[in-house]
């Protein structure tokens, strides 16, 4: 057991270095449009299933909430909270269409929206960049491997190098707690 803990916490930090050694561009791309679309009064919209609604859900709470510093609030908002949504539109429509009609409704000029997807083939994220793509929004997709069906539709890409979703995963979140700090260090540096 003490050596499969090893394992997984050695294979874990190697995905974390392959990130830091091949997709710092990428996260400071993603850093940089969040920063513009708070500035602009815009809010960041994730969406992502299982895990992925997890992690949508915690980038949402850590940006309206606090990260690391006291500071105004800043609008994000996942779109895997409400469940009589969810449960009605999976009902009357189908689940692939659940974010992309919650976005019809919800998304506004200047918001943009995060499909988190470990494979990169969710129906449902990749409906709800179409969606926002239709809307002119910015789109963002956060997944692993190859980037499946996202990495064709996004307009940043950050394909997580590792087929383990389990990997993918942890890296999803310490990028998600990487933006978190970035946005929150630029926004208020310039409030002070």
């Amino acid at each position: 057991m003490r050596d499969r803990i090893k394992e997984i916490l050695l294979e874990s930090i190697s995905v974390k270095e392959d990130l830091m050694r091949t997709k710092i561009d990428e996260i400071m791309q993603i850093a940089e449009l969040f920063i513009s679309c708070l500035k602009k009064g815009g809010k960041i919209i994730l969406c992502g299933n299982g895990g992925s609604a997890s992690d949508s859900q915690h980038i949402a709470a850590e940006l309206v909430g606090r990260f690391q510093k006291d500071r105004k609030s800043l609008p994000a908002e996942a779109l895997t909270t409400n469940t009589s949504s969810l449960t009605a539109l999976a009902n009357d429509y189908g689940y692939e269409v659940v974010f992309a009609r919650q976005l019809e409704a919800l998304a506004q000029k200047n918001d943009i929206l995060v499909g988190i997807s470990t494979s990169g083939k969710a129906k449902n994220v990749a409906l709800a960049i179409k969606q926002a793509k239709k809307m002119g929004l910015k789109t963002v997709a956060l997944t692993g491997g190859d980037g499946g069906e996202l990495a064709k539709l996004a307009d940043v890409v950050l394909a997580v190098p590792s087929s383990v979703t389990a990997r993918i995963q942890e890296a999803h979140i310490t990028i998600g707690h990487i933006l978190c700090e970035l946005v929150e260090s630029q926004l208020c540096s310039e409030e002070s």
